[in-house]
């Protein structure tokens, strides 16, 4: 079987979240989304679960994380600077927020990191391998 990650996320608006996630160039799967979730696909391999609260509580009992605050963030890489910008342009557009924090220029990566609705942070970036320096590599 390939290896795959499932990235569930409890949000508030399931309609908002979903509108959000496809203007991020997420697809949704309706075979895997009811009135409850939805299954956003990013790659055949990477997939968001948006999930209401109401059937985040049937996976577990654990508070909510308090507005404002983080458990975690999860990175997405993208083909170009100009797709780390696009992407943040798109999530300040739709209901998220853009650059959560300082905007990082290494050179040989860029990164930019933002905020769904309900605050799950994404970090966003473009990196170049070749470019990276002899020092950043040992």
């Amino acid at each position: 079987m390939t290896k795959m990650i499932f990235v569930s996320l409890p949000v508030t608006d399931l309609k908002a979240s979903i509108a959000f996630y496809k203007a991020l160039g997420f697809e949704q799967n309706l075979s895997f989304s009811d009135d409850t979730s939805a299954c956003m696909l990013w790659s055949e391999a990477i997939y968001a679960m948006l999930l209401t609260h109401a059937k985040w509580r049937t996976l577990t009992q654990r508070p909510f994380p308090p507005a404002g605050t983080s458990q975690g963030m999860l990175s997405l890489a993208m083909d170009s600077r100009d797709a780390v910008d696009a992407m943040n342009r798109a999530a300040a557009a739709h209901g998220g927020q853009a650059d959560v924090n300082p905007v990082e220029d290494l050179g040989f990566m860029y990164t930019r990191d933002l905020a769904d609705p309900d605050g799950h942070m994404w970090g966003i970036f473009w990196m170049d391998p070749a470019a990276i320096p002899p020092a950043a590599q040992s």
